[in-house]
């Protein structure tokens, strides 16, 4: 399921590099994945909105086993 994952993220990636930020995948455990926010996107305001509204539903679409995305 982790290279599942990574593959979703690729997808997401360079829309947040465009915006000066990245996703870096730390973990996969029981439909858990937990992501690091980088750049620009670590310290912004909306990170919590892109991890859920962007990163989270994109993940849970792309990969029903998915329950949750969390920052890690």
């Amino acid at each position: 399921m982790k290279e599942k994952v990574q593959k979703v993220l690729e997808k997401i990636r360079p829309s947040l590099q465009a915006d000066g930020g990245d996703v870096e995948l730390i973990d996969v455990q029981d439909g858990v994945v937990k992501v690091r926010l980088q750049g620009a996107c670590a310290g912004c305001p909306m990170s919590q909105m892109t991890l859920k509204n962007g990163i989270e539903r994109l993940l849970k679409q792309e990969i029903p086993e998915v329950k949750i995305v969390e920052s890690a």
